[in-house]
């Protein structure tokens, strides 16, 4: 119970500086969206956790619900990165075009 409450101290401190860089337009309105329902997420996940517990536990795993929505972090980590390598390579791709684009005209 005070991992629990810990935990939503901290998702509140996360959401209170979100809307501070709202306010403060450091982040545009689509980046306050997704951080703003990934937070609401957390918090009901936080919220929900003996439910959560109850559904690991009818689906056969034999974790805890916590393991199980640090399995899923996990796998939603390594989405965002893949998905942050391929905008990467994308932009240096861009990049060489523009360079190359550059080089020619000189």
């Amino acid at each position: 119970m005070l991992q629990q409450i810990i935990a939503l101290i901290v998702i509140a401190f996360f959401l209170s500086r979100l809307v501070w860089q709202k306010q403060k337009k450091q982040i545009s309105p689509s980046e306050f969206l997704f951080w703003l329902i990934f937070w609401i997420i957390a918090g009901a996940a936080i919220i929900g956790l003996k439910l959560i517990d109850r559904l690991a536990a009818d689906l056969g795993f034999s974790g805890s619900g916590i393991d199980i929505l640090i399995y899923a972090a996990v796998v939603v980590l390594f989405y965002f990165i893949f998905r942050l390598r391929l905008r990467q390579e994308k932009t240096e791709r861009d990049i060489t075009k523009i360079i190359r684009e550059i080089t020619i005209k000189k």
